[in-house]
């Protein structure tokens, strides 16, 4: 119980800085779950359900401040929801060992993604099939769709596999193939981290990974941490602490790796 109390408190400060920048941050929760005593496939499924509790309380903050277009929303996050429902069902299909080095190797490819820098602007609009046209808040780019659903699908199969959501991924993927105000895509990620980590949770939990003992206390932490995050965000440029998450995400993946081997 001090372990699982212990690591609530954690999981409450993870939430306010992952729900800032509307990442799920399940490459901080599944090594700290993990390394205060819980399975992986415990941690991956008890990730789920803190990633939808600190991006739903996000969310609602985001929302009061018209920083979520819905429409955006709705249309590129169905893929990732249906294939973390699969790959919560298929995760019992490999060893631990090997969701611990797929889910390190995520984790570099995230810390890159946040390393690179990312311009906001316009994007010369062109007539084409597959070129999405958007305009909201005050703001108009145009999304790939030929990109952003296929890799937003492989996202949600290998983020519903390893308790994560994918916002590491999804937020780039927005501003670099879409041309998001980086505003709009934390507000808009924080509804799809919740959505996407729902199908996740619920895959794993008819696989038969739930535990309540650590899922209740850390999810409601997480819901305050959420709802705090959520608030400085609206204040604050999430891009100043682009380069702090990536370099952590670096350590979490170091950490994953050497986890994976020593359990062999």
């Amino acid at each position: 119980m001090i372990r699982i109390l212990a690591a609530s408190a954690a999981i409450s400060v993870i939430a306010v800085l992952m729900s800032m920048v509307g990442r799920g941050g399940g490459n901080f929760y599944v090594p700290l779950l993990i390394a205060a005593g819980a399975s992986m496939h415990e941690a991956a499924t008890t990730a789920q359900l803190i990633l939808m509790a600190t991006a739903a309380a996000a969310a609602v903050v985001f929302q009061r401040y018209k920083a979520v277009d819905w429409k955006l929303a709705l249309v590129i996050d169905p893929p990732t929801d249906a294939m973390a429902f699969v790959g919560g069902i298929c995760a019992h299909r490999f060893t631990s060992s090997s969701l611990k080095l797929v889910f390190a190797f995520l984790l570099v490819m995230a810390s890159f993604l946040m390393l690179r820098p990312v311009r906001e602007r316009e994007r010369e609009l062109k007539n084409r099939f597959g070129y999405w046209h958007r305009s909201f808040g005050g703001y108009r780019y145009v999304i790939n769709l030929w990109l952003v659903l296929p890799i937003t699908a492989a996202t949600g199969f290998v983020a519903g596999m390893v308790g994560i959501s994918g916002g590491s991924f999804k937020i780039p993927l927005m501003v670099l193939a879409g041309g998001v105000p980086m505003r709009i895509a934390v507000g808009t990620s924080s509804v799809m981290v919740a959505v996407t980590a729902l199908t996740g949770f619920l895959g794993h939990t008819l696989a038969g990974d739930l535990n309540l003992r650590w899922a209740l206390p850390t999810a409601a932490s997480a819901v305050v941490g959420g709802l705090i995050g959520g608030r400085i965000s609206v204040k604050v440029d999430p891009k100043r602490l682009k380069h702090i998450f990536a370099y952590t995400t670096l350590l979490a993946a170091v950490f994953m790796t050497l986890n994976a081997f020593l359990s062999k």
